[in-house]
């Protein structure tokens, strides 16, 4: 599985919490947040019982790096997290790893990391197919308003190195029983062509443009 989102929408918001959660483009200073970024997926993955594909510490350190990852965070508290990644010489990007702490349920948040994070892929790859695979119905239906559309895994990209991304899903002996023509997950993709959802600030461009700068 690549993609999904642990979020109930019915649990009581924490209390005591009335510090803003701000939903922005990670750099390298959110670093100390990469274990804590794991063990939640690792134990929200544990809860649902359904697979969630595993990634490295380094992996989402450079997706940091890059700015190819948004974080939520409630002052020094992490929040929430999501990252993309190209694939197939960047004419396919995924919007993938989308968790929500349990602390802060309930809220919204993930429609709002959603947002940043599909908005982010489609400023730095405007003509790019978004795809998303996802078991999550909360997921589906964003991506519904968001434009995407059930499609067949054969209209997904055949890097195989996006596909060796789901060998740490629980449920990769179905991909490989059906010879990668279906699995648990739903497969979605979005047409190029629709607006974005939410703004990316100035600055973050700015720092997209000289890590895409090939004298950087």
């Amino acid at each position: 599985m690549q993609e999904n989102k642990i979020e109930n929408e019915s649990p009581t918001p924490a209390e005591g919490k009335e510090e803003t959660i701000e939903v922005v483009v990670a750099d390298a200073s959110h670093e100390k947040y990469v274990d804590t970024i794991l063990k939640t997926i690792e134990e929200a993955a544990k809860v649902r019982g359904t697979g969630i594909a595993k990634r490295t510490h380094e992996y989402l350190t450079t997706k940091m790096r890059e700015a190819k990852a948004v974080i939520a965070l409630q002052g020094e508290t992490f929040a929430g997290f999501s990252y993309i990644e190209t694939w197939g010489n960047k004419q396919y990007v995924t919007t993938s790893g989308l968790i929500v702490h349990p602390d802060f349920r309930g809220r919204g948040l993930a429609k709002r990391i959603k947002d940043m994070t599909f908005s982010l892929a489609r400023t730095r790859w405007p003509h790019a197919k978004i795809f998303s695979l996802t078991s999550g119905a909360a997921v589906m239906a964003m991506n519904t308003q968001l434009g995407y559309q059930p499609v067949t895994f054969a209209d997904l990209t055949d890097d195989e190195a996006f596909w060796r991304g789901c060998e740490g899903c629980v449920n990769v002996d179905v991909l490989h029983r059906t010879g990668r023509k279906y699995c648990i997950c739903t497969a979605m993709l979005y047409d190029p062509e629709e607006h974005l959802p939410a703004k990316i600030p100035q600055e973050v461009i700015d720092r997209i443009r000289k890590i895409d700068s090939p004298e950087s």
